[in-house]
């Protein structure tokens, strides 16, 4: 008899803190034990916990011999001791498969179906259940088997020593970080680079809504190819690659973005992450695509506003809308401070070049959203503008009148370099030899036009 799908616990006997997790499990919540003639069962409403005798890292294909025994997972989570030689308190969670050599289980160069986004919950709530205990809490990078797993799976495991293993604390920490698994959609990512205990990748699970599924250490990344690069992200299901860019030296981080651009991924860095923060992947991901078309060189910034705006929104869109490149260049060289501070206040997003200016286009959930924060980003920059210069707008055009002290022009009406040139530049008249002098007498007028209405007002 198949029995329905489930999130599977597997212990086992051969490993102390497994059995100290699974003793736990057992403890907090009332179990239905279920007859096996292979393994020892127990059910909880979604929940099956799978005992076995045998090493958990060599368990490849477990997931096909319990669909087998009629025990179908929707999720495996394995629950392990962690060795290390520091012998530290420590609670981890990682994705299993080999980069190179099978020493401990599974294949060469073969990695298990990640599941991101267990990786995520598990290591948040060991984070929340462990804050007055004396555990470290972290994920580890992809290391050892079983490889040959293709339902998601995930290790947890209590580290480092003995000690550690049969602590009846941790044990407890990690049966209830268990138990408050639940689905979650968040946007997942390929890491690259860092130490083996991941601490980059571990908080921005940790501070940002970003999952991660299989991650590579620095020590690694020279053994990666492309065939492993792309297995990486169709075992994790990954939208795209985060790299530790100062983990790891240039030539390594280019070969790695060509390789992950080749295979069509987009490689996020930290700054990136944190800014979609609170934001649907899939607005995240259009929005990413339109600044591409619209400006190559140029990095989106998400306002607080469209996040609050795109969970309001059922299918958030991307539209945008432009503004006079002259007119925004003029007012950014007068007050880029008040423009950013207009930016960051408006329920938009908006686009830097690389350099720090802020292009002309500004990014919104519909038309009428992006055509409004255009009109009125237009009237600021000419109210910047106004603060240094007279200005005229007529049929659509603003006139710039930029009045500059001539000194030839003053030398011609007989003054010299000094106190009266200081006088006149300041708009002071002056008088010499008993002849009145006015500064527009000494100036010289440039009038600067600007187009204000932009060709192409509105693009989906």
């Amino acid at each position: 008899m198949t029995r329905e799908v489930k999130v599977t616990v597997v212990c086992s006997t051969q490993d102390r803190a497994s059995q100290n997790i699974k003793n736990n499990l057992l403890a907090l919540r009332k179990w239905e034990h279920i007859s096996s003639e292979l393994y020892t069962v127990f059910e909880f409403k979604n929940y099956r916990l799978v005992e076995i005798q045998d090493p958990l890292i060599y368990q490849d294909g477990l997931d096909r011999k319990l669909q087998g025994s009629g025990f179908p997972a929707s999720l495996i989570i394995f629950a392990s001791k962690h060795r290390s030689k520091d012998a530290r308190a420590i609670l981890t969670v990682h994705s299993t498969g080999n980069i190179d050599e099978a020493k401990f289980g599974g294949l060469k160069k073969h990695l298990a179906a990640s599941s991101p986004q267990a990786v995520r919950t598990l290591l948040r709530s060991l984070k929340l259940l462990s804050e007055n205990e004396e555990y470290e809490v972290t994920l580890e990078c992809t290391h050892h088997g079983p490889s040959e797993i293709d339902v998601p799976s995930v290790f947890i495991e209590i580290g480092s020593n003995e000690k550690q293993w049969i602590d009846e604390v941790a044990g407890r920490i990690v049966a209830e970080a268990i138990l408050l698994y639940k689905e979650n959609d968040s946007p997942v990512a390929v890491g690259f680079g860092g130490t083996h205990y991941a601490p980059r990748q571990t908080a921005l699970i940790l501070e940002t809504d970003v999952a991660f599924g299989h991650i590579f250490p620095s020590h690694a990344l020279d053994f990666l190819d492309e065939e492993l690069i792309q297995q990486a992200f169709m075992r994790s299901k990954a939208d795209f690659a985060y790299i530790d860019r100062k983990s790891m030296k240039a030539q390594q981080r280019e070969r790695l973005s060509t390789i992950i651009e080749q295979a069509g991924y987009e490689v996020l860095k930290e700054s990136d992450i944190r800014d979609m923060d609170g934001v649907p992947w899939q607005f995240c991901r259009q929005l990413r695509q339109k600044v591409k078309e619209v400006c190559p060189t140029g990095r989106a910034r998400i306002t607080d506003g469209i996040k609050c705006e795109c969970h309001n929104c059922i299918c958030p869109r991307v539209k945008i809308a432009r503004i006079s490149p002259a007119l925004l260049s003029e007012a950014e060289k007068i007050d880029r401070e008040r423009l950013e501070i207009f930016l960051s206040d408006h329920n938009i997003a908006y686009i830097e070049y690389e350099d720090g200016r802020f292009a002309h286009v500004l990014i919104g959930l519909d038309s009428n959203c992006a055509r409004l924060a255009a009109e009125e980003l237009t009237n600021e920059c000419i109210e910047i503008i106004k603060n240094k210069y007279d200005v005229k707008t007529n049929n659509g055009v603003l006139q710039i009148i930029e009045k500059k002290f001539s000194t030839e022009r003053a030398k011609a009406l007989g003054l010299t370099e000094g106190p009266l040139f200081g006088r006149l530049a300041r708009g002071d008249s002056v008088i010499l030899d008993g002849k009145t002098i006015n500064p527009e007498m000494v100036y010289e007028i440039n009038i600067r036009a600007i187009k204000l209405n932009y060709e192409k007002a509105i693009e989906e």
